[in-house]
């Protein structure tokens, strides 16, 4: 990948979170990290998810100094610099305000495999960071929220949103989709009452395996991107 590649991925991860319904006016945001090893590049602050375009991005280094761009960083580039520092192998993380996901989180109970999304965990609990319900605005809090998604695919960030991370762009964004839909539908049935069944760890790690794969993640990638505002019919 090359840093205008990259560039264009983070544009592209903006535009399919929004497409999976993670807008959230102007908060949230997407980094793919720099292929020169410079830092992270992710929107702008002040811009919505669809709103972005190449010069609406800013790429920053992992000592949260913009280094191209306009404008200081997001308060929160912490979340992302620390989770790609933590885990070379990640390419891309999302951090968004998905509100089923704030919702469920609200309730403290365990996210269960009652449908594909709930398998993508392979039948554990999501992880839930529990250090602030507050912005995480410094290298410490980021540490602690890498720590708490160790090699998840997202995590919980109760009373605030969700943290999702990937070895590609469209793997990052998918994980933050499923695991808002997962808790979307876990909230529909507990509203509904009991939860009666649901997939055993056996059955939820062959689930994870045979659901989502990359082909598959990547697939629903290209759906969101088909779905962008904006999106030209291929």
């Amino acid at each position: 990948m090359t840093p205008l590649e990259a560039q264009e991925m983070a544009v592209q991860a903006s535009h399919a979170l929004a497409a999976g319904g993670h807008q959230d006016m102007v908060w949230g945001h997407a980094a793919v990290r720099d292929p020169q090893g410079r830092g992270i590049w992710i929107k702008a602050p002040g811009w919505g998810l669809e709103e972005v375009d190449r010069t609406r991005l800013q790429l920053v280094s992992f000592d949260a100094t913009v280094l191209a761009g306009t404008g200081p960083p997001h308060k929160e580039c912490h979340i992302h610099l620390e989770v790609l520092l933590a885990r070379p192998e990640l390419v891309c993380s999302v951090h968004t305000h998905a509100r089923s996901a704030v919702a469920f989180a609200a309730l403290d109970v365990p996210l269960l495999a009652l449908s594909h999304e709930g398998a993508l965990f392979g039948g554990d609990d999501v992880p839930r960071f529990r250090e602030t319900g507050a912005l995480v605005s410094t290298p410490e809090l980021g540490e602690t929220l890498a720590a708490t998604l160790a090699d998840a695919p997202a995590a919980l960030m109760p009373k605030h949103g969700l943290v999702a991370a990937g070895r590609s762009v469209p793997a990052a964004v998918m994980h933050a989709v499923l695991l808002e839909r997962a808790c979307q539908i876990q909230l529909a049935a507990m509203a509904a009452g009991h939860i009666r069944t649901c997939s055993d760890m056996n059955e939820a790690r062959a689930k994870r395996a045979e659901c989502w794969p990359e082909s598959q993640l990547e697939a629903g990638w290209r759906y969101l991107l088909r779905r962008a505002p904006g999106a030209m019919p291929s």
